[in-house]
């Protein structure tokens, strides 16, 4: 059974920086694509980030440059570190993993998703 667990979310300024970690188990994680989604009050679900199981990256124009997403196979988790963070940052916090997700920004091409973990930026 896949399971995914977030941590790391909490409240910071704008400008401050925090680190997610997904914690996964229960398949062979290197071989998974995964992602970071966010969603926001009132809003759809958006990619953020994803790696692929060759370790190739993928970001969203708004977090270009601020976040950066990695994963360590031997520990079998995913980061998301963030820097710079944003007022417009601030929204839930998924982690995200399937063994063919081929566009990673789709919420569909998912099978598998954690519980979340909250982020919030104040200005």
């Amino acid at each position: 059974q896949v399971q995914l667990v977030e941590s790391g979310g909490g409240s910071v300024q704008a400008g401050g920086s925090l680190r997610l970690s997904c914690a996964a188990s229960g398949y062979t994680y290197s071989s998974y694509c995964m992602g970071w989604f966010r969603q926001a009050p009132g809003k759809e679900r958006e990619g953020v980030a994803a790696i692929d199981s060759d370790g190739s990256t993928s970001y969203a124009d708004s977090v270009k440059g601020r976040f950066t997403i990695s994963k360590d196979n031997a520990k079998n988790t995913l980061y998301l570190q963030m820097h710079s963070l944003k007022p417009e940052d601030t929204a839930m916090y998924y982690c995200s993993a399937d063994p063919a997700a081929i566009l990673p920004f789709i919420p569909d091409e998912y099978n598998y998703w954690g519980q979340g973990t909250q982020v919030t930026v104040s200005s």
